[in-house]
């Protein structure tokens, strides 16, 4: 199967993966949630966040790391700080738990975070950014991982290419938009450099011993490099220290491999910040003044040969207006979706084999 030119209907894409969900004993509700934040990411072209990871999260579901539960507990609520312990939830639905706990906080005191621990992978951290900027609120999510990156000059891995996004809200077509994680590359791009026999640039990985390689099999065996060196991995650090130590949850090394054994919980740890700027400023300023700033950057002067500069979050949106109901998805990826939902007894070929749909 394969996704050419227009690609495949979104919404029957949504249907497809929530489907495979629903089979492997996630309530219909919560798996039509996850399904819409896995495409979603594809949608925006961040292919290694959306369906791909279908058939690794249903490994896990089968296996038992990952709960069936639709949410986690509450473990600790001070008002303006809640922590959650996630109990190996997927990670899209304790997300917007901590996403709708931490706006509604913010809405009382000004301010407020929500906690996570024993978390699992929730996708893309700008998507619940996002979700709390159209609430009104700046919203910041971050999230570790296990330990990918060394020190500068270290060879050893210490730390994750640990996300951290932030939103603020606009009264423009899209949001001031950041999402990124740390290291200079991620090590799905170095992944699909190694299936196509290609080699990576120069800055990306090192190889075991802490050498710079651009061989991608070595760099997968060996370390990605952080992001602006003592820059990323110092912000990575403090990333990692911030979800594990203020959740009470998994720091470094305490968290598991993501495509590691799938009997083994993830345990990351995540945070969501809240910062409802209607507590500091006129809600309606502010947003005029995020325009503003968007406006700015694109009607800056532009570099030679260069026919448009972008303002932060814009070409997401971009991406998100031009798919419309489309999806382009790899047809490795489509392939594999189609077989994990062949041994839960879904039929994706025909969910998504309308008219338009697949190519």
């Amino acid at each position: 199967m394969s996704s050419g030119g227009d690609g495949v209907s979104g919404a029957a894409l949504v249907e497809a993966v929530a489907a495979i969900f629903a089979a492997a004993g996630i309530a219909p509700a919560d798996a039509a949630l996850v399904a819409e934040d896995l495409v979603a990411a594809d949608v925006e072209g961040v292919a290694s966040h959306g369906v791909n990871l279908v058939p690794m999260y249903v490994d896990r579901i089968r296996a038992g790391s990952v709960s069936k539960a639709s949410g986690g507990e509450i473990v600790s609520d001070r008002d303006a700080a809640v922590v959650i312990d996630a109990r190996d939830a997927l990670g899209q639905l304790t997300a917007r738990q901590a996403v709708a706990l931490a706006v509604d906080r913010a809405r009382r005191h000004g301010l407020a975070a929500a906690s996570v621990r024993n978390a699992f992978h929730f996708g893309t951290a700008g998507r619940y950014a996002r979700m709390m900027a159209d609430q009104g609120c700046v919203g910041v999510v971050m999230s570790n991982t296990r330990p990918l990156m060394p020190a500068p000059g270290g060879a050893e891995p210490l730390t994750g290419n640990n996300p951290i996004a932030i939103v603020a809200p606009s009264d423009a077509a899209f949001s001031p938009e950041i999402d990124m994680a740390l290291s200079a590359v991620a090590m799905g791009r170095i992944r699909n450099a190694a299936a196509s026999g290609q080699s990576i640039p120069a800055g990306w990985a090192a190889d075991q011993s802490g050498a710079a390689t651009t061989d991608p099999k070595a760099a997968i065996a060996g370390m990605l490099l952080p992001a602006a060196g003592p820059k990323g991995f110092g912000l990575a650090f403090l990333v990692d220290l911030l979800c594990g130590g203020l959740s009470d949850g998994a720091i470094g090394a305490e968290v598991a491999p993501l495509y590691g054994d799938p009997v083994r919980p993830y345990r990351c740890a995540q945070l969501f910040l809240a910062i409802d700027v209607g507590h500091f400023v006129a809600p309606g300023a502010f947003a005029a003044r995020a325009r503003t700033e968007l406006d700015r950057v694109a009607a800056s002067r532009r570099a030679p040969g260069v026919d448009r500069v972008y303002a932060p979050g814009e070409l997401a949106f971009a991406a998100r207006r031009e798919a419309g109901d489309r999806c382009r998805v790899a047809p490795a990826a489509l392939n594999a979706l189609v077989e994990a939902g062949r041994v839960l007894g879904v039929d994706v070929q025909s969910m998504l084999s309308s008219p338009r749909s697949i190519t």
